[in-house]
């Protein structure tokens, strides 16, 4: 069972916290844009504050969130920015609320852990998108896709086909996220059921044997086997070691699901590049890859609205 929240309506109140680590400087572009598409925005009080690397202790980071959770008022909450921090709290955080009063959760990265836990408890749909600390770098047609993700508008995905793509169509709930955030919940209470399911892929920053590895631990853990059909986004700034470790992230990839059925494609636009068009995840996505191009779009299939 899925759990659509409302959708969003000029006059909305969409709140701004940081769940994770702080600000680095002030929001004005973000705050702006949201205002352009007539939403109210009402700040958390992480925006300001800071503790060592986090927007707050962790108590407050808890709290900051609670609150928007608990108002009726906020439609929708954004994470301001991911770092590290989220997976610190999220069990300090009572979503019970949530669950009877289900609101747009808008975020990535380090967010992937909300995006899993409100699936994985509650059948949430939530959005991964662009968040305030990367609108300024955004492409227009990443937060295009934000705002017709949050205004319930139609979202469509084309692009050209990767070399090493695996053709396929395939029709399944979308889920996934950061590829360490996956590895680092796995067998939780956060966790996703991966079978059946489109998964979706991303990182910053790794070390090409640590993306060695944590595909191996998803994949040693049952995680790849029954996927529907898996798509890979940006992985970027990926660092090497003094002697090269051999493979290009999507070998990596490639060679760990190569005797599975499903359709695999890379370079996905989103992920932490100026193109992260966003994702609803939690919703029924048909995804169609041949040699020469890739498409997805959302579909109503039984038991997922």
């Amino acid at each position: 069972m899925s759990t659509n929240p409302p959708f969003l309506k000029k006059g909305d109140k969409i709140a701004i916290t940081c769940p994770a680590k702080k600000l680095p400087k002030p929001m004005d572009d973000a705050i702006a844009l949201l205002q352009s598409w007539g939403l109210e925005v009402v700040l958390g009080e992480t925006i300001e504050a800071s503790y060592h690397q986090f927007a707050g202790d962790d108590k407050l980071r808890a709290h900051d969130l609670q609150r928007f959770i608990d108002d009726d008022t906020i439609k929708a909450i954004i994470a301001a920015r991911g770092g590290y921090g989220t997976i610190r709290i999220i069990d300090h955080v009572d979503f019970s609320r949530f669950a009877a009063y289900p609101k747009w959760l808008i975020g990535f990265s380090d967010i992937t852990v909300l995006h899993a836990h409100l699936f994985a408890n509650y059948g949430a749909q939530t959005i991964h998108g662009q968040m305030p600390v990367n609108i300024p770098d955004a492409s227009a047609y990443s937060l295009e896709t934000l705002r017709k993700a949050l205004f319930g508008e139609d979202i469509d995905y084309s692009f050209t086909s990767h070399a090493l793509n695996r053709s396929g169509n395939a029709t399944g709930v979308i889920v996934g996220g950061n590829l360490s955030l996956l590895a680092a919940i796995l067998h939780s209470v956060s966790d996703y059921n991966y079978d059946g399911k489109i998964l979706f892929i991303e990182d910053v920053g790794e070390y090409l044997y640590s993306i060695d590895r944590m595909i191996r631990t998803l994949d040693r853990a049952g995680k790849l086997k029954n996927l529907a059909g898996l798509m890979i986004g940006g992985f970027t700034e990926v660092k090497d070691n003094d002697i090269p470790f051999g493979q290009t992230v999507s070998e990596i990839i490639m060679e760990v699901v190569k005797d599975y059925n499903y359709p695999v494609c890379f370079d996905f636009p989103a992920g932490h590049i100026p193109d992260n068009q966003s994702l609803v995840f939690g919703k029924a996505l048909n995804l169609s890859i041949n040699q020469e191009h890739v498409t997805a779009k959302y579909v109503k299939i039984d038991g997922v609205k």
